[in-house]
């Protein structure tokens, strides 16, 4: 688990004494910043990167990120009468697959199907909604037995009833809140006895070769690519960074397992550059 550490600030009241807070940091790529400014400074970086997002997975994953997330949806399996949360979801890629999916499978008993695509930055959700009107998958455009809405809202804050959802999917953003812990809390707390997990994020390889080879590969090239094709430096290598600093597959393992989850497991994905996790509330 990442870890935190304490900042001190001194202020003065009207008696003329003092008095001293303490402010927790954390980190924001290999930087080591205050909570409170953290999540300003990751909505900062996907505002930047919005309107390029699928450019930028394409650099950084050189474009096997539609392959994985393929796979992401075949795991989850969805059947309809499903319930979906799709946190940090703003462009779309996961909803859709998953709308796309439930397309495909037979309905003879015409149940509803739902998800919800959330996001704290907003940028991101109107990249997502002008994305499903082109491909036809607005509320007006889809079938009655489908439905789909749009949420901004903070991961660690779900505005949602408990025991909302069926399922909960968060693809490529866990890594970038400040409080893994309050995520996986909340999406604990908003999903229905039986429910289903499931997160796809950058990982670490298990080879050490090939996590050097990898390495200069990210960071030698993906923040210069990030520059010429969006003008984006810092923001393709704050993302870099922010990979190398979260936890490992074994340890977020255990995290999903502290936050009341059961069968917990990963599945690794080429060799460990991304990793499906999964788990089940009870």
């Amino acid at each position: 688990m990442p870890k935190r550490t304490a900042t001190m600030a001194t202020t003065a009241s009207n008696h003329g004494t003092t008095t001293t807070t303490t402010e927790q940091t954390t980190h924001f790529g290999y930087q080591t910043v205050k909570e409170s400014e953290k999540q300003q400074k990751v909505r900062e970086v996907f505002e930047q990167v919005a309107k390029s997002y699928d450019l930028m997975n394409d650099a950084m994953s050189l474009g096997i990120h539609r392959v994985w997330k393929d796979i992401f949806i075949e795991r989850l399996g969805p059947t309809h009468g499903m319930r979906l949360l799709d946190m940090a979801g703003g462009t779309g890629d996961i909803s859709f697959r998953y709308l796309k999916y439930l397309a495909k499978q037979p309905n003879p008993e015409q149940r509803s199907s739902h998800v919800t695509v959330s996001d704290i930055n907003q940028e991101m959700l109107n990249v997502g909604e002008a994305r499903a009107r082109q491909l036809g998958l607005t509320v007006d455009q889809l079938p009655s037995v489908a439905s789909i809405d749009w949420r901004c809202a903070d991961a660690e804050k779900l505005p949602f009833n408990d025991d909302s959802f069926t399922a909960y999917t968060i693809a490529f953003g866990i890594r970038n809140c400040t409080h893994v812990d309050k995520v996986l809390s909340e999406a604990y707390r908003v999903l229905q006895p039986g429910g289903r997990f499931m997160c796809l994020e950058f990982s670490h390889l298990e080879n050490e070769a090939m996590q050097w080879l990898y390495d200069q590969y990210s960071f030698q090239v993906i923040p210069p690519m990030g520059q010429l094709l969006a003008g984006q430096w810092h923001a393709y290598q704050y993302l870099v960074e922010s990979i190398r600093r979260f936890p490992r597959q074994d340890q977020f393992k255990a995290m999903i397992e502290e936050a009341g989850f059961v069968h917990a497991s990963y599945e690794n994905l080429t060799f460990g550059v991304v990793s499906i996790h999964s788990g089940f509330k009870l």
